[in-house]
């Protein structure tokens, strides 16, 4: 089964009955708290989840800017979603699955049957479809979550990770290169990393390509069955982007949440720049 549903597949689950939960997960880096676009249209039905809030949790700089919320603080949060045992959970955003595969990359460890709009809510628009302005408070779910944190890596096992698989970097090629770092104190990247930017499996409407292009693009940084593969970002946002798009092609992937937000801000880390993995 597929980890995306289109809009035209959304619809008929809502108008089927099914046990649906959507959430919206609007959310950027220069602008944390979407609720304001939620208010502006949505799913009908949907529940904004301000992922900087309910799909993180906030320490000192070292643990970087979004470390894993607990199961327990995850679990509250899903409740308040009005998520219960057996619902089909959709997360959806407008930029281009971001927020929504932060979403799904967490609930999925947790034991939830969860999925990702393709082309988030500007498909479901340009679909025609309902649009709604309320802002939803549903009755508290009964959701009881497994433990998360399975899929993650700890930064010195993404230190060590190219020694014996493929740790992929996320971010845009100029931040990792070190060209330009607008957020954290360090320009450069993890030391053998390879880059692969999110925008590598989508096409132009924020949709994912085809699997045979995607199945090629990881071939061709070497992620091939059987070699371990991980993958970092800025803040462990878009890393779970790239660990949703390698399970839609049979690639198990890990993520390192902390990320380049906490690599750069913990002493003694070494940095590599330049397009090479160094």
């Amino acid at each position: 089964m597929s980890n995306f549903v289109s809009a035209a597949e959304l619809k008929d689950l809502l108008s089927s009955g099914s046990p649906v939960r959507v959430i919206d997960v609007r959310w950027s880096l220069d602008r944390p708290d979407g609720c304001g676009e939620y208010l502006s249209g949505h799913v009908p039905g949907a529940v904004f989840v301000p992922l900087h809030t309910e799909l993180a949790t906030h320490g000192e700089a070292a643990d970087g800017r979004h470390p894993l919320p607990s199961t327990e603080e995850l679990q509250n949060a899903a409740r308040r979603w009005g998520v219960n045992h057996g619902d089909i959970v959709i997360a959806y955003d407008d930029s281009k699955g971001l927020g929504a595969a932060r979403a799904w990359w967490l609930l999925r460890q947790a034991g939830v049957d969860v999925r990702v709009l393709d082309g988030g809510i500007r498909a479901w628009k340009a679909a025609g479809f309902e649009i709604a302005t309320d802002d939803v408070v549903p009755v508290p779910g009964d959701a009881v979550l497994e433990e998360i944190g399975a899929d993650a890596i700890s930064i010195d096992e993404a230190a060590a990770f190219p020694e014996s698989g493929i740790l992929l970097d996320a971010r845009a090629p100029e931040r990792y290169r070190g060209e330009t770092e607008p957020y954290d104190p360090a320009a450069g990247h993890i030391p053998g990393a390879l880059n692969v930017p999110m925008a590598a499996y989508l096409d132009a409407d924020g949709k994912i390509l085809d699997t045979d292009t995607l199945q090629q693009t990881f071939a061709g940084v070497g992620v091939t069955p059987g070699i371990p593969v991980a993958a970092y970002c800025g803040s462990g946002v878009t890393a779970a982007h790239t660990a949703l798009v390698a399970d839609e092609v049979g690639i198990p992937l890990k993520v390192y949440p902390g990320s380049w937000s906490q690599w750069s801000n913990t002493p003694g880390r070494p940095v590599a720049t330049g397009d090479q993995p160094g």
